[in-house]
């Protein structure tokens, strides 16, 4: 489907945890994508000389639902997260969607594996929700999610009652005694893996830090895991600021 402009009415703003907020807002006609899309938004008189700029958002939100729903990292130097954090319920913002080919791509036989980090893990919400996935389930699905501490968990309830999907949050950092849960990260878990893990059965879906994918797509062909098998979105790395890439 080709991308088109919309007028975004904002239903409402909330915090998921200090630092993600969810932008949920109405469409002024039908608005179809596909799981593990993404929407570009038009951030107003942001860019050199009081150009437009456009920010890259994944929809979080069910294909199909309503309203949709965005998962965004407040960045403080991000023109694009501080606008969409200043709107108001009833105003307006303009959107051009959908775009990406990061979607489940169904292989028979295959087992699924999504890896996340941080607001990483908003495509695969949207792609485990959705019809397509769900009448097409690979094999087991298996969902490793990783960030610091715990104030950063994201979407818990929502994957955890998904009777098909594995889902493993990892924390790096604990703030306190009481995670039972998984330590370390995302890339440990794969390295704790060993030859009964179906390494050459599984498809990978990776989204996040691009350090974290650079680092699972070294383990994943240390394993044998041909480029086919391997699907990546970039939201960040080190070295860029909110806008260059995807949040």
């Amino acid at each position: 489907m080709a991308a088109q402009e919309f007028q975004c009415e904002v239903k409402s703003i909330r915090m998921l945890t200090p630092t993600v907020f969810e932008l949920a807002f109405q469409t002024n006609r039908p608005f179809e994508f596909i799981g593990g899309q993404f929407a570009s938004i038009v951030i107003p008189g942001a860019g050199p000389k009081g150009r437009d700029l456009r920010r890259a958002y994944s929809i979080a939100s069910t294909p199909g639902g309503s309203p949709v729903e965005l998962c965004i990292k407040r960045v403080e130097s991000g023109p694009g997260s501080q606008y969409l954090y200043a709107l108001k319920p009833g105003q307006v913002f303009r959107a051009f969607a959908p775009y990406g080919d990061f979607i489940y791509k169904k292989r028979s036989g295959r087992r699924v594996c999504f890896i996340a980090t941080g607001t990483g893990v908003a495509p695969f919400r949207s792609i485990t929700q959705s019809k397509d996935f769900q009448a097409s389930l690979p094999i087991s699905t298996l969902c490793l999610f990783g960030v610091r501490e715990e104030s950063e968990l994201l979407y818990m309830d929502d994957f955890a009652k998904l009777p098909f999907v594995t889902w493993v949050p990892m924390l790096s950092q604990p703030r306190t005694e009481n995670w039972n849960g998984r330590l370390g990260r995302v890339t440990n878990y794969l390295r704790e893996q060993g030859a009964k893990f179906p390494w050459l059965e599984t498809d990978y879906y990776l989204c996040g830090s691009g350090a974290m994918i650079d680092e699972v797509k070294l383990i994943l062909m240390g394993k044998g895991v041909t480029k086919d098998s391997i699907h990546q979105e970039i939201y960040y790395k080190p070295a860029k600021a909110d806008g260059s890439e995807k949040v």
